[in-house]
């Protein structure tokens, strides 16, 4: 379907956990990008909205406030307000940043439980669950820690070991404790309400695998047809815990909503808060058929926002659908994935603290390299490359050449009368064919192609500029040089226009040093009076010198070591177990064994499928050792293994076996192998 058949736009922005700063990553895969959209749309003058805010229950949230010894209230007020002023200063242009915690969003997202409730959307099941009998509290899985059946890592979490990248459910965990009281958790039965996803696998498949073939991107729709080929389970919408929406139904004391549900709703909310704050009929931006709702995420939220989350609206039966979901893979960071947790990162409110002049540039250089099929990687240095080779070189360079020489000659004055227009034709209609791949790849998410375009019409003043020399034609033909430059003044103002959803604050400088009003939509006639007098002209950008850059290098590396120092320092060794038998013990069969082979798990990054000589036989044995060792350089090593281990399989590989490693206080993993060089495969370990 055409644009023209829409209306209006509903836009969101995924709604950040208010559990801690957001860093660059963040800003690139989900907000730098809808910003953009929604600026163009805004230059396009269509009605649009523009909706984001904090997401302020569950588990993550319950998590920070422990580590900082605090309340979630207290945790969602610091975050919520760090991260809104971070957005607002890195000029991301929200027409209202909500809260999950605020009343209008609570009365919504329960009006939207009990409108499912009542069709008999939901299943109601009891099963049984981890309970802590000490702390009076069902568990949640991150507060469920245990011994990974895969890697054998002591301090997996319920839902995931995150040294071995495995998918776990808290049944899955070997000798689970939990995490609010160190006690041997009991299961105890328990009633959950739950979406029954698999209901409508073929709604699904109709909609998204019929219907977006073509206009989603390959990422969004493979993931989904990986997701709904595979096959789709009921997904529980409530849980038991005390930090969120209390869950209206009968039977469901103690019982929130579970984050997943709630969230998608803070979109509605926020627009129903948006809507009385402007006069505005809320229910148009998420109900009539006129609307485009469009949901700007990263990768790692694509089923809820392609699956779960239209499942919801479809069910509730009033609600419109998105017409795409445009996510963008991830950002790395200097050859690294970027996190917080581990000090590798660039928080926004740490960038605005080192950088507070320089917000378009971040943002130029965010769009350059934005992961919109594929993952991405910042390095300090091509990031002053393109600041210094791009916005310095050719939009700087064109502009300041041009605003002074119309000054050192024509004192700033657009001489002559009536309307000056553009009156080189090959240069308007180049300009021409920018705005029109401008917004052609707007319209298609392309937003690394529409900058490029944008771009290119300052490369194309700095080539008509040096072609034409005005500085050399003035000396015998004043005309001639006063033409030239006031098609150049035309050259700018388009590249301003342009602009403008790139580079906000640049496109204003620009206009303020044209003399012209602060902004221009992509249909209006920008034109120039005779006696038109210019405002004095000032540098867009500065040159990013090389200590600039060292200085941010040296900064990432000395956190990321701080970090890993407090760890070290603060790290306990971890208490001894339970007493076993001797019998218990006798039953462990371990062996040393040679690796023969090795080659990482594909679409995993912390296992590697090992081929293991153990004396006995050659075996498959699958570790969650790929982030401390390359398989090409493990062959040979020799290795300490249980092979009696009752096999597994792990990503469809039968592993059959486990290898014993050792780990530090920084989660470092080492080899446990004798340092005799006369020890045979097959030797017992006693």
């Amino acid at each position: 379907m055409g644009q023209d058949k829409f209306k209006r736009y509903t836009i969101t922005a995924a709604l950040p956990y208010a559990n801690g700063p957001k860093h660059i990553g963040h800003l690139a895969g989900a907000y730098i990008p809808a910003d953009l959209y929604v600026r163009y749309l805004r230059l396009k003058n269509r009605d649009v909205v523009f909706v984001c805010g904090s997401d302020e229950h569950g588990t993550a949230i319950a998590n920070q406030a422990m580590k900082e010894q605090t309340t979630p209230r207290a945790i969602i007020d610091k975050y919520h307000e760090l991260n809104k002023q971070s957005f607002e200063k890195l000029g991301i242009s929200f027409d209202i940043y909500h809260r999950t915690s605020e009343p209008i969003h609570h009365e919504t997202a329960q009006d939207f439980f009990k409108n499912l409730n009542e069709k008999g959307i939901f299943k109601v099941e009891t099963s049984e669950q981890y309970y802590d009998e000490e702390a009076k509290q069902f568990l949640a899985d991150r507060y469920i820690t245990g011994t990974c059946p895969s890697c054998g890592n002591d301090g997996a979490y319920g839902d995931q070991c995150e040294k071995c990248g495995t998918s776990l459910s808290p049944e899955d965990l070997i000798n689970p404790k939990s995490t609010l009281t160190g006690n041997k958790p009991v299961r105890k039965e328990t009633k959950h309400w739950y979406l029954p996803l698999d209901k409508y696998e073929g709604w699904l498949k109709e909609w998204i695998l019929e219907g977006h073939k073509h206009d989603w991107r390959t990422n969004v729709y493979g993931q989904c047809k990986s997701w709904i080929d595979g096959g789709l389970h009921p997904r529980a919408v409530t849980r038991d815990l005390d930090w969120g929406i209390k869950v209206p139904a009968e039977g469901a004391d103690g019982k929130v909503l579970y984050v997943w549900f709630d969230a998608p709703i803070g979109y509605i909310s926020a627009t129903r808060q948006w809507a009385l704050d402007h006069n505005k009929d809320w229910e148009l931006y998420w109900k009539d058929k006129e609307t485009k709702l469009v949901h700007f995420i990263g990768k790692d939220n694509i089923v809820f926002h392609c699956i779960v989350f239209p499942v919801m609206l479809h069910t509730q039966g009033e609600f419109i659908l998105p017409e795409n979901v445009p996510a963008n893979e991830f950002m790395n960071l200097e050859g690294d994935k970027m996190s917080t947790s581990r000090g590798w990162s660039i928080e926004m409110h740490e960038y605005l603290e080192d950088f507070p002049d320089k917000i378009d540039e971040l943002r130029y250089y965010l769009t350059a390299i934005a992961p919109e099929t594929s993952d991405s990687e910042f390095t300090w240095k091509d990031y002053q490359a393109r600041v210094n080779n791009e916005l310095v070189a050719i939009l700087g360079n064109f502009v300041n050449r041009v605003m002074i020489l119309m000054h050192k000659y024509f004192d700033g004055v657009v001489v002559g009368s009536g309307k000056i227009g553009l009156s080189d034709k090959a240069i308007y209609d180049a300009i021409g064919n920018c705005y029109d791949e401008v917004e052609q790849a707007f319209e298609m998410y392309k937003f690394r192609q529409a900058q490029t375009a944008a771009m290119e019409i300052a490369r194309l003043g700095n080539r008509y500029l040096t072609e034409h020399e005005p500085w050399k034609a003035y000396k015998e033909n004043p005309e001639a040089a006063r033409e030239v430059l006031h098609n150049c003044l035309h050259i700018i103002a388009h590249a301003a226009t342009c602009l403008q959803a790139f580079l906000p604050n640049t496109a204003e400088k620009i206009f303020t040093m044209l003399n012209l009003k602060n902004k221009f939509s992509f249909d209006e006639e920008i034109v120039f009076e005779g006696g038109h007098q210019l405002n004095t002209a000032a540098l867009l950008f500065e040159k990013i010198e090389d200590e600039v850059i060292e200085r941010q290098i040296q900064k990432l590396i000395d956190k990321k070591a701080s970090l890993e120092q407090v760890k070290e320092e603060t790290s306990v060794v971890a208490p001894a177990k339970e007493n076993i038998s001797f019998e218990l013990f006798s039953g462990l069969d371990i062996r040393t064994g040679t690796i023969l082979e090795a080659e990482k798990v594909v679409k995993t990054k912390k296992l590697l499928k090992l081929k293991i000589d153990t004396g006995i036989d050659v075996r498959t044995v699958v570790s969650g050792i790929a982030e401390f060792y390359e398989p090409e350089k493990i062959i040979g090593q020799q290795v300490s293994i249980l092979v009696n281990l009752e096999p597994r399989e792990i990503k469809g590989i039968l592993s059959q076996g486990m290898i014993l490693m050792a780990e530090n206080s920084s989660g470092k993993l080492s080899f446990v192998a004798p340092t005799e060089s006369d020890i045979n495969n097959g030797s017992v370990i006693r």
